[in-house]
């Protein structure tokens, strides 16, 4: 499983205050670091309620219930997607912020709820703009899992394997060097790291704290199907699509506040390296966490 065997884990609703403000008082928590959330930007387009209720209506529950059991501190996974079709490239964290999907438009309403929570002394908050997360664990223990599974680096790796049909690419006519999307592919485990780093930064009351998670290096996706061919020895099939309603040409990271404030560096540069986790992974997990390591290699 993706949680370690000595970690407790509750199934909850965050839409249920009491539950959750229970779950808080009784383990103690002093700070709530909060990933949950639906995540799939043309799904957003589609489905906007769904989105707003989840994103944030149960975080406001979340929010909430950390008021009522006494927690003050929270980190909070935003997203690059906050800042829409910026004018200018590599991103800075004080660019203007126009989403263009529901998605980023709901985080971005959750970022200016926990600014207001700042300046009421309520809670202190750290948000980190996450770019492309990707990647797994090293040694092959933990990785991506999703259903349906949304992400370009598994979705190319289960094309390539035949646990799925050809990859659509979704728009080959981008003002791109090759026409596809450019994104900003930061490996989980750095994103881990800057999680840790900030933590003192949010002890001190009226605090509100945000920053770019990225390397600062985009990445085709014909660059990440290339590269995904040369790290598994297998073909990518794919299928060109006409652009998918949402995605922003271009998005990637000026991540020096992060460097200059946490004292955090990304280790993970070579998109081959990243994907090379990924793999790792899967070939550990043919079947995702319902099988066991290696049980079909």
């Amino acid at each position: 499983a993706a949680v370690a065997h000595d970690i407790k884990l509750y199934q909850e609703n965050l839409g249920n205050r009491s539950s959750v403000a229970k779950i808080l008082s009784e383990e103690k928590i002093d700070l709530v670091m909060h990933f949950a959330a639906f995540i799939n930007v043309g799904e957003s387009v589609h489905t906007p309620l769904k989105y707003y209720e989840n994103n944030v209506g149960n975080t406001i529950q979340l929010l909430l219930a950390m008021s009522d059991a006494g927690v003050r501190k929270f980190v909070f996974s935003s997203t690059c997607a906050t800042y829409g079709e910026p004018d200018t490239l590599p991103l800075v964290e004080d660019l203007p912020q126009s989403p263009i999907n529901p998605y980023g438009a709901t985080k971005l309403h959750v970022e200016h709820i926990l600014q207001d929570l700042a300046r009421s002394g309520t809670i202190s908050s750290a948000v980190f703009r996450y770019f492309n997360a990707s990647g797994a664990v090293d040694d092959g223990s933990i990785g991506e899992d999703h259903t349906p599974e949304t992400h370009l680096i598994p979705l190319a790796i289960h094309a390539a394997t035949g646990k799925r049909g050809p990859l659509k690419i979704f728009g080959t006519d981008y003002p791109t060097p090759d026409g596809t999307c450019l994104r900003d592919y930061i490996h989980v485990d750095d994103i881990s790291r800057a999680h840790i780093a900030v933590f003192d930064q949010i002890d001190t009351p009226k605090t509100y704290v945000h920053y770019n998670l990225g390397t600062g290096k985009p990445t085709s996706v014909r660059e990440i199907l290339n590269a995904v061919e040369k790290v598994t020895g297998l073909p990518v099939p794919t299928e060109e699509a006409p652009r998918r309603a949402g995605d922003p040409p271009s998005l990637y990271a000026d991540n020096s506040k992060a460097r200059k404030h946490l004292g955090w560096e990304p280790q993970h540069m070579n998109i081959e390296s990243t994907i090379n986790t990924a793999w790792k992974w899967h070939q550990n997990h043919p079947n995702g966490y319902s099988s066991t390591p290696n049980e079909n290699s």
